[in-house]
């Protein structure tokens, strides 16, 4: 087993924090200096302490306050020598977040479509437990959220984060957000590299990435493309604040996504409703698994109360020391 840290990009914050600090009090500071008339006495009784446990006092501090640090940086064990099953798949989750999916399609589930894609999405990230999966949004532009990670919990709440308005929502980029799935995926080693890529509207023209360059794009780097289609021809539903349940036109390009997932050979759904949204996922869950077995780690165990019980026991020694120990100094 090693020491990883989730967070280490917060080592580049506090450890010049913590380093400005340590200066301040070696070179700037000036403790303050009191004159009594009986301090002969005192320091002829040994009550006054020697100035050398001072610096003992400092570090036991500053080695509890590094031990805070590496914390917040959330450290993990890492299980490398475990075998496991793990299923060669690499994914991207590549999820429409224009206006029109706050839509719902369902009059007994009144539930926006970005409301059920992100349930389905995080249900599917749980059942895929030692797969790598990264997530990308597009609407009027396309932003990568996450790299390939296996930290399930990251990734869910990264999609249970996502609000339509992250982006520009008056718009369907929808080849620019493919085109970001598939470069989450060309330097992949994976058995099988595949997109998820879940809309509800047709592409808005003109867009940095048409969709015809994004299929090449997807065929070069051998991506196979799963598209879901929300809704259908004669749009969903809306909620009025003045007239009620209104029917709201969204144009679903059938012909586009069929044609990206044959190319890609993958395979094309239609989502009516928050129960085929659900089947969907389960479908494309059994459809891609490749289980070999392999010896790379992919086992993390938080390593939290390791470090709370060492920093808990180096204040404690500091606190012995100082009242009870050189209660002088």
């Amino acid at each position: 087993m090693f020491l990883k840290f989730a967070y280490p990009e917060l080592f580049f914050i506090f450890i010049p924090i913590l380093l400005l600090a340590l200066a301040y009090r070696l070179v700037l500071y000036r403790a303050p200096r009191y004159m009594f008339p009986l301090a002969a006495t005192l320091g002829a009784s040994g009550v006054l302490k020697s100035t050398r446990y001072k610096h003992i006092l400092m570090g036991l501090r500053l080695l509890a306050l590094s031990g805070l640090l590496l914390m917040i940086a959330r450290p993990q064990w890492i299980d490398e020598q475990s075998f496991i099953n793990v299923k060669g798949v690499d994914i991207v989750l590549a999820i429409d977040v224009s206006g029109s999916m706050q839509l719902f399609d369902d009059m007994h589930d009144r539930r926006s479509r970005i409301q059920v894609a992100k349930q389905e999405a995080i249900n599917f990230i749980e059942k895929r437990t030692n797969d790598p999966i990264s997530v990308v949004i597009f609407a009027r532009d396309a932003l990568s959220r996450s790299p390939l990670t296996l930290d399930k919990k990251f990734l869910k709440d990264i999609v249970g984060s996502l609000e339509l308005g992250v982006i520009d929502p008056n718009g369907t980029f929808l080849g620019t957000g493919l085109a970001t799935a598939v470069s989450r995926l060309k330097n992949s080693a994976a058995k099988s590299k595949i997109v998820i890529l879940l809309t509800d509207g047709a592409p808005t023209v003109p867009e940095k990435v048409d969709p015809e360059t994004a299929i090449e794009l997807a065929k070069q780097f051998d991506v196979k493309v799963y598209t879901i289609g929300i809704g259908n021809q004669q749009g969903g539903f809306i909620e009025h604040p003045f007239f009620g349940i209104q029917r709201a036109g969204a144009d679903l390009n059938v012909a586009l996504l069929q044609k990206i997932a044959q190319e890609t050979k993958g395979r094309f759904f239609v989502a009516n409703n928050p129960r085929d949204m659900r089947t969907i996922y389960d479908t494309i869950d059994q459809l891609e698994r490749t289980e070999h077995k392999t010896d790379m780690f992919h086992n993390y165990y938080e390593a939290f109360l390791s470090f709370i019980w060492a920093v808990l026991l180096l204040f404690g020694i500091e606190l012995l020391l100082r009242f009870f120990v050189w209660r002088g100094v």
